[in-house]
């Protein structure tokens, strides 16, 4: 496990060493308020949490936590504070990948349960649709072992948190075929699908009869993270490669033109 400490005070760094320092599987780089090395470390990829003073001269904690997680939506952060603050004073975003917090003066106790929450947190899976459709564990590519499956996959993805009934996903995937050999075919789908997320230890789909749906707490994407923020990396092209996707557009075009 990979993190990175920033704090502007030496004597916080120091403490924080002393008590990480028996950690075997803990590898850690100390940084004082150096927001340029500090993104460019998060931009160098294996960075699983950042340790992140709230209250620093040169910098805010948590605007400093919105930078790292637009560089990589898959990092965990926890941040050391002598204030009284909790995850309700945080925003969303940020929230959503803060798995604790370091009450100055804080104990080994407390710093373990913290690196156990990053342990064993569900694993995060990022999505890309921008330009072409693919996902990442753990910095590999995911490998679908069969192509509908994949853009079935996109096209959930896609549908953003609604839910995907076979009816829908037939008039898009295999819109000219027979009806019955599609449902045949959208089922083999769906079963390739659900074994490639359980073999990569990402639950993210519920599945119902004829339908499934999205768990997206466990998902970064960049087309949701655009639609939220108007950040991100669309340059006109949304999963180029399918058919359906160009209904799409009229939308991206719309966010990028308000911004």
């Amino acid at each position: 496990m990979k993190i990175i400490v920033v704090d502007d005070e030496l004597s916080a760094l120091h403490v924080f060493l002393s008590e990480v320092i028996g950690e075997r599987d803990v590898e850690y780089k100390f940084y004082r308020d150096d927001v340029d090395a500090v993104c460019n470390r998060v931009a160098g990829g294996n960075v699983d949490a950042a340790f992140l003073d709230i209250r620093m001269p040169d910098v805010n904690g948590v605007e400093l936590a919105e930078k790292l997680i637009d560089i990589d939506p898959t990092l965990k952060i926890v941040f050391i504070t002598g204030l009284s603050v909790s995850a309700n004073d945080l925003p969303e975003r940020v929230k959503e990948h803060t798995v604790g917090f370091l009450y100055k003066p804080y104990d080994a106790a407390t710093l373990q349960k913290c690196l156990s929450l990053i342990r064993n947190k569900k694993r995060t899976l990022l999505v890309k649709m921008f330009d072409t459709f693919d996902c990442f564990v753990d910095g590999k590519r995911v490998h679908f072992s069969s192509a509908k499956s994949k853009e079935l996959f996109a096209l959930l993805i896609a549908y953003n948190g609604k839910m995907l009934t076979m009816n829908d996903a037939i008039s898009q995937l295999w819109a000219d075929g027979d009806t019955e050999k599609s449902k045949i075919l959208y089922r083999d789908a769906v079963w390739r699908l659900r074994k490639t997320l359980n073999d990569i230890g990402v639950a993210c789909v519920e599945w119902k009869r004829a339908a499934i749906s999205l768990d997206k707490s466990q998902i970064e994407c960049d087309y949701w993270n655009y639609l939220l923020t108007g950040r991100g990396g669309y340059r006109g092209e949304f999963c180029k490669t399918y058919d359906w996707s160009v209904s799409y557009l009229a939308e991206l075009d719309s966010v990028k033109e308000r911004r």
